[in-house]
């Protein structure tokens, strides 16, 4: 378990980078951040639609709630009545989708509908393409060795 010390310094780091990228939840973790979070009972958001989930993997223990609708990407009109099927206001929220795109867009619409400490994890659970244009390259929750299945 990690000392509230340790948690007190991401949420600080996190702020400061919800500050320096002006945006309007609590903050943005690294994926090592986001993990040791959860470890520390912050709950896993995942956004990513079902075919994602089993296709690419997830994170075990992550609660699943799509914020668009596959096929098609449409938005998922009923997230946030998902999300309190799953969350109290109360909670600690972390969402991640593939690079951080969608879930930057779900903690702020969870922030806004009034849960009160959402982060968004940068980097996401697959990074960002190379330039070979694959991604689980250059960053990522796979890419830092952190727990995930597949299926």
């Amino acid at each position: 378990m990690n000392a509230p010390s340790d948690i007190a310094a991401i949420k600080q780091a996190a702020a400061a980078r919800a500050s320096r990228l002006k945006l309007t939840y609590a903050g943005a973790l690294t994926p090592t951040e986001a993990y040791t979070l959860m470890q520390a009972g912050a709950k896993l958001v995942d956004v990513r639609t079902k075919p994602e989930l089993i296709y690419v993997g997830r994170v075990p223990g992550s609660l699943l709630v799509e914020w668009q609708t596959y096929p098609g990407n449409q938005l998922n009109a009923d997230f946030l009545e998902q999300l309190a099927q799953v969350a109290e206001p109360q909670d600690t929220l972390i969402f991640i989708c593939r690079s951080g795109a969608r879930s930057h867009s779900t903690a702020a619409a969870a922030t806004q509908a009034g849960w009160s400490e959402c982060y968004n994890v940068l980097e996401g659970f697959e990074g960002d393409k190379d330039a070979a244009q694959h991604r689980n390259t250059v960053g990522g929750w796979r890419k830092a060795g952190l727990p995930w299945v597949q299926g």
